[in-house]
């Protein structure tokens, strides 16, 4: 019964693993998609959301039929609640994913208010910290974990850059607002795909430690993925 248990979790995680990437590629290809104008490449992102969405309910419901059917205590409890929650994170950064290619659909033709450095910098920073994450998730290291949210720095001072650089625009000429809201809402969303990342974190701090501890993280932004 145990083995059957751990190859359970092993393939649970797997899965986990799986969604992570996908979300890793949806990131980066929106924002590359946003960057060279490629209206089809967007809409492929915006339509591939619905498989990260039911890839994550299909985890959501083998944990759910684990813990009823297993009655995991302690640690194991631990591992898939958190499981769980981290299913959901992976979802929402999807979801941000689809927010920037809507954007990207949005602008049509419309080109680009200004070339895009630091909002692939920010994707690419973004990406690069959830996959440590899910690392530092699958071998519940908890001290990894606990020194990935300090990277969170270096999103918000590139978010802060983009912004000055997009008010900059508007005051020099107010005709231009919607294209500069178009790139703060790329810039906000990938900010809150960081905040997700420090969420995952927490998760990992709880299963080694079975203490849940908040890490300090940006606040919400506003994204238009809906």
């Amino acid at each position: 019964m145990r083995k059957a248990f751990e190859q359970e979790i092993q393939h649970l995680k797997d899965e986990i693993l799986l969604l992570g990437s996908m979300v890793e590629q949806a990131i980066l290809g929106s924002v590359d998609a946003l960057k060279k104008r490629d209206i089809e490449a967007s809409q492929a992102i915006f339509d591939n959301d619905d498989n990260i969405n039911e890839r994550r309910y299909a985890i959501e419901e083998q944990v759910m039929v684990a813990i009823a059917t297993q009655q995991p205590m302690a640690h194991d409890l631990r591992l898939l609640a958190s499981l769980l929650e981290v299913a959901g994170e992976l979802e929402r950064m999807g979801d941000y994913a689809k927010g920037i290619a809507k954007i990207s659909l949005l602008m049509g033709e419309s080109p680009l208010l200004k070339p895009l450095i630091d909002i692939p910098r920010m994707a690419q920073k973004d990406v690069d910290m959830l996959h440590r994450a899910l690392t530092a998730f699958m071998e519940e290291d908890a001290e990894t974990a606990r020194l990935i949210p300090d990277e969170d720095d270096e999103i918000d001072g590139l978010y802060d850059q983009i912004y000055r650089e997009l008010m900059m625009f508007i005051i020099q000429d107010a005709r231009v607002i919607e294209r500069a809201n178009w790139l703060l809402w790329v810039a906000h969303n990938l900010e809150r795909v960081a905040d997700r990342v420090t969420n995952i974190c927490e998760r990992t701090i709880f299963i080694a430690t079975g203490r849940i501890k908040d890490i300090d993280s940006s606040h919400d932004t506003i994204n238009p993925s809906g």
